[in-house]
């Protein structure tokens, strides 16, 4: 880890501090008997408020270093009002991933009745616009280019989100993505945290993080990657 005083690690899920609903629901994974590394680290971090940058490979857990957290933030906000966009984005480089990301969601956000959404290219735009619209759905999982034609049309705003997610930042530059999340940020709210998840560390994740994170994030780095 990197930054000023970094929050310690936990190496349980009640050393998280969760509330109880969600203790309950990583208790209930068969499979799931402790923390991963990325996720020991960012947990603390991602729940003191605190910008983060981890650097890890697929497969290292952190899909849930993110996804509890922003169940966490998303219940202590105020409830949405009618037309009001998410409170939590996490923007993904395909549909697949997005749906994946979704399908955790769902998961871990059906204890809270946390509402969700995923939107992504390839499909019809409608039964996206709907979800959207009438919803009311506190956490948006999406790919830039659809977000984007989403936001430009006035189907939904992000002037609600104060938690935001990139995973897999350096493929969604390598696609050619960075146009597109530098206009999502902008749209965001100043007073936002932002997560970054990324397998590498090129120029062009580097400038992302430092022209839109906060003074001094956190930096993990787990599992040789970067």
């Amino acid at each position: 880890t990197k930054g000023t005083d970094v929050p310690r690690c936990v190496e349980t899920f009640d050393e998280a501090s969760f509330p109880g609903y969600l203790t309950r629901d990583l208790k209930a994974r068969e499979s799931f008997k402790a923390p991963s590394a990325v996720q020991s680290q960012a947990w603390p971090v991602a729940l003191s408020g605190r910008d983060l940058v981890a650097i890890a490979e697929t497969g290292s857990g952190k899909t849930l270093s993110y996804v509890c957290p922003v169940i966490v933030h998303v219940n202590a906000q105020p409830v949405l009002g009618k037309g009001e966009g998410p409170i939590a984005l996490v923007l993904a480089p395909t549909r697949e991933l997005a749906c994946q990301i979704e399908l955790e969601v769902a998961t871990f956000a059906a204890s809270s009745e946390v509402k969700h959404v995923c939107v992504y290219g390839g499909v019809p735009k409608p039964p996206q616009i709907r979800a959207l619209k009438t919803g009311q759905s506190e956490i948006c999982v999406a790919t830039p280019g659809r977000l984007i034609d989403f936001l430009d049309c006035g189907v939904t705003n992000l002037k609600r989100a104060s938690f935001v997610v990139l995973d897999e930042a350096d493929r969604m530059l390598d696609m050619g993505f960075a146009p597109q999340i530098r206009r999502i940020l902008n749209k965001v709210r100043p007073d936002r945290q932002i997560l970054m998840f990324t397998a590498t560390w090129p120029r062009e994740v580097r400038e992302i993080a430092r022209d839109f994170l906060k003074t001094d994030p956190v930096e993990i780095r787990s599992g040789g990657a970067g």
